[in-house]
């Protein structure tokens, strides 16, 4: 039997660690990666402080060898958007043997939306 996108999303939700802003600003000052799962345009228009880029479609071909993921026991905040593509990454990291992995509800929308900082890239135009 195939399954919708809302089923996908709840047996994911089942399994993922969800932090709100303030929770995810304390993982920031510990050092935790920051894993953004948009793809590189969305990543480039703003991202948290010190993320690193891993959109969604490749995330699993760059298990152990992007530097962000090469370590299973490391702490690691996803984001995306607003949480659907966090949401399916972090459960298949859990699935890939990172135990440590939380994300942020409400993705960067939610971020941006409070008093959080934001990066962009100085070579991007505005």
């Amino acid at each position: 039997m195939a399954l919708t996108k809302e089923e996908l999303l709840a047996e994911a939700r089942g399994s993922v660690n969800p932090v709100d802003a303030a929770q995810a600003e304390a993982l920031l000052q510990q050092g935790a990666v920051v894993l953004d799962v948009r793809e590189p345009a969305e990543f480039d228009m703003g991202h948290l402080p010190g993320a690193v880029n891993v959109p969604r479609g490749v995330l699993e071909f760059r298990v152990g060898d992007h530097p962000a993921l090469t370590d299973s026991a490391a702490e690691i905040l996803l984001y995306c958007k607003n949480g659907g593509r966090s949401t399916l990454a972090a459960h298949t990291l859990k699935r890939m043997g990172f135990n440590n992995v939380k994300m942020l509800v409400g993705g960067f929308d939610g971020w941006t939306g409070s008093v959080h900082k934001v990066e962009v890239d100085p070579s991007v135009y505005r």
